[in-house]
């Protein structure tokens, strides 16, 4: 599992015109799952996105995490992430799961999520989505569940 997180002083997408998700502050969680995701990766990701401390504290250093600023995450899916660039110059995407298989990991993961922290906006998967976000900082961190780093 990847993610993007991008600490937003606002975001929302937009899926055929109309505003499907929006937060205010927070985190916008870009997400892409390969195959051989599991719940453990599910349970990792949900609470390093919420433990980890990316907001400023009142001096001015990112020691607070998402619940100590109140913030709200929006989630939206992107297979894209798994894109492979080695050969050519067009990504291939042979490590993204498979539309029926990255449904329901997306359904998993936003489950595991919203039980260790609160409802959460969302995009809906598989749709053409429009994206819309206002970094804060900026911030923007890369993770991978199989390479923990």
């Amino acid at each position: 599992m990847r993610v993007i997180l991008q600490r937003v002083q606002r975001a929302s997408v937009e899926v055929e015109k109309e505003i499907v998700g929006k937060i205010q502050r927070g985190i916008l969680a870009l997400v892409g799952f390969e195959p051989e995701d599991t719940i453990e990766d599910f349970e990792w990701m949900s609470k390093k996105i919420i433990q980890l401390r990316i907001f400023n504290d009142h001096n001015h250093v990112m020691n607070l995490d998402i619940q100590q600023v109140i913030g709200d995450i929006l989630v939206v899916s992107q297979f894209t992430l798994h894109a492979a660039v080695k050969k050519g110059n067009r990504p291939s995407y042979i490590k993204a799961s498979k539309p029926d298989i990255a449904t329901e990991q997306y359904q998993t993961f936003l489950s595991v999520l919203e039980k260790n922290f609160k409802p959460v906006q969302r995009g809906i998967f598989g749709a053409d989505m429009k994206v819309e976000l206002l970094n804060d900082g900026p911030v923007t961190i890369f993770i991978d569940s199989k390479n923990k780093e």
